[in-house]
Formats: C-alpha cells, sequence, structure tokens
C-alpha cells in the first residue's frame, strides 16, 4: 500500500507531467517517422540505426562548427540520406527491405562506436567534443500560470517541434497533393500507378521524409535529452516508435497518443528508481507497456476483423 501511495506521489507532481513531454519527443518524432514511411507502403524498421547515426552528427558537426543549429541540420541530412539508403537497397536492388532496415539498424549500433573513435578518441561516451544543445524555451505569459506553467513551458525547442510536427504530418498526408500520392501508393501501388503517380518516387519521398523525423528524433537524444552522445542511447525508442505508430493505427494524432503513453512508461520507470525498486524491474517497465500495448492492439484488430467476416 506505501508503494502505491508512494507512486501516486511522483505521479502527480509538476516535474513527473514535465518530463513526460520530454521524454516523449524522441519516440514522437520516430513514430511519426513511423507514420509517413508505413502510408507509403514502405516499413522503416531503420529508426532505432538512424536515430544513432544522426544523433552522433550532431554531436560531431555542433562540436566542429560550435553551432548546435548546424550540428541539427547535419544531423536531419544524414537521417534522410540514411533512410533513402534503405530506399536504394529496397526499390532498386530489390532487397528485402526488413533487412536493409536491420542492417541500418546494425550500423547504428557499432559503426557510431567506430566512427565517434574516430572524430573524438573516445569508445563510449563523447567526453572530447564539446557539443553544443538546442535551446529551451519559456513561453511568455504561460510560464507565468500556476501548474500549468511549470508543466508546458521550458522544454527544449525540438520537444514543441514534435508536436508540431504531428499537424504537420497530419497537414501533409490529409491536406495536400503529396499526400494524397502518399496514401494511394501505400494502399495500392498498382492503382496509383495506373493514373501515372510514380510510385518509387513517392516511396523515397516518403522515406527521406521519415528519415528527417527520425534524424530529429536522434538529435534531440544528444542535443536535448542529454548534452552528449552515449553508445546505445536511443536504447529501444526506435521500436517502441513502431508500436506507438501500430497502435496509433497510422494516424498522427492516434501515434502521438500512444506515444505519450509509452513516455509516461519511460517517465514512470526513471521516477521508480528512488523507491528502492530492484534496477531490473525498474528497466522493464517501458517494455512491458509496449508488449500490454500491442497484445491490446492485436486483440482489437483480431476483434474488427472478425466482426467484418461475419
Amino acid at each position: 500500500m506505501k508503494m502505491l501511495t508512494d507512486i501516486f506521489g511522483i505521479i502527480f507532481t509538476e516535474a513527473f507531467a514535465f518530463s513526460i513531454f520530454r521524454i516523449t519527443t524522441p519516440i514522437l518524432f520516430a513514430a511519426l517517422a513511423a507514420v509517413v514511411a508505413d502510408r507509403a507502403g514502405v516499413t522503416n524498421i531503420g529508426l532505432e540505426g538512424i536515430m544513432m547515426i544522426s544523433a552522433l552528427t550532431g554531436v560531431i558537426f555542433s562540436a566542429w562548427t560550435q553551432s548546435a543549429w548546424i550540428g541539427l541540420l547535419c544531423a536531419i541530412l544524414l537521417g534522410m540520406a540514411t533512410a533513402l539508403m534503405i530506399g536504394f537497397f529496397a526499390l532498386k536492388l530489390k532487397t528485402d527491405i526488413i533487412l536493409a532496415g536491420i542492417a541500418v539498424n546494425m550500423l547504428g549500433s557499432g559503426g557510431t562506436v567506430f566512427f565517434m573513435y574516430l572524430a573524438s578518441g573516445d569508445r563510449g561516451y563523447s567526453a572530447n567534443l564539446a557539443s553544443k544543445v538546442m535551446p529551451t524555451v519559456n513561453i511568455p505569459g504561460l510560464q507565468s500560470i500556476p501548474v500549468l506553467g511549470g508543466i508546458l513551458s521550458g522544454h527544449n525547442i525540438l520537444t514543441y517541434l514534435a508536436f508540431a510536427a504531428v499537424l504537420l504530418v497530419w497537414v501533409l498526408l490529409y491536406k495536400t497533393p503529396m499526400g494524397l500520392q502518399i496514401r494511394a501508393v501505400g494502399e495500392s501501388p498498382n492503382a496509383a500507378d495506373s493514373v501515372g503517380v510514380s510510385v518509387n518516387r513517392i516511396k523515397y519521398i516518403a522515406l527521406g521524409i521519415s528519415g528527417a523525423l527520425a534524424g530529429l528524433g536522434g538529435a534531440f537524444m544528444s542535443m536535448g535529452y542529454m548534452s552528449s552522445f552515449n553508445t546505445g542511447m536511443t536504447a529501444g525508442r526506435g521500436f517502441i516508435a513502431l508500436a506507438a505508430e501500430a497502435m496509433g493505427r497510422g494516424e498522427p494524432i492516434g501515434t502521438m497518443l500512444t506515444s505519450l503513453l509509452f513516455g509516461f512508461a519511460d517517465a514512470l520507470a526513471n521516477n521508480m528508481q528512488s523507491l528502492g525498486l530492484p534496477q531490473e524491474l525498474v528497466a522493464m517497465t517501458p517494455y512491458v507497456f509496449t508488449i500490454v500495448g500491442l497484445a491490446a492492439y492485436a486483440a482489437s484488430t483480431l476483434k474488427k476483423n472478425r466482426k467484418k467476416l461475419e
């Protein structure tokens, strides 16, 4: 009983609510990346690797140029390039896109250690790189409002961009000709091709947008969530984002809500360490939420499919 009281005491605080938005940011960026790719009929399973590569890129270039914005731009561009590389292997060379994505994840896991060593002489932590961080934003007027100001003001600028990206992705998919083509290619590539839509071009564009969004998520990890690069720092967030996209049924708003759910689970795990619980139990909390969420999603989908057959 005391344990539950302590947990509720943690949850119902401004600091905890603030941390949910902060922790959700990289998951949301990656989940939106999955939405755009999936709507075009291409599964970008390489989100984890793209985030790792972009996280390192942001640190290296911000340290070399002493500009956080240049570091962010380079992270986005390399994220796009990596996603387009997946597209090249899958669409041009006819490699299985899942295998291409797995290869990128392996590159992000091991390759970043090698390139960090070349750039700084470090292997596990970018201690020798004087990298920059993206600025935080205190919203005038909002920050002075009790409770609400403490929750919504003072976040990193990329956190606000992540939630703005939900609206931007929705507008892209449902209010622009390009979005119509993306959805058409994803639903029926043969029908889209029959009316003159270049299917591969649209898939490349979707993968490029997906890579840019995942790149933003990776850049936030090393230039917002933390101020340095650590090996394995994404900690499965790319895979959690795929689960968030699936549970959100490929819709930007639904994906945002499920990303917040996983952000809540991660924030809870971080705060539960102060309660003296075993480290292994605390560490598995976000992944338990992921498994339970996917199981609920699978059961819901199965139930709907049965109703359609009746």
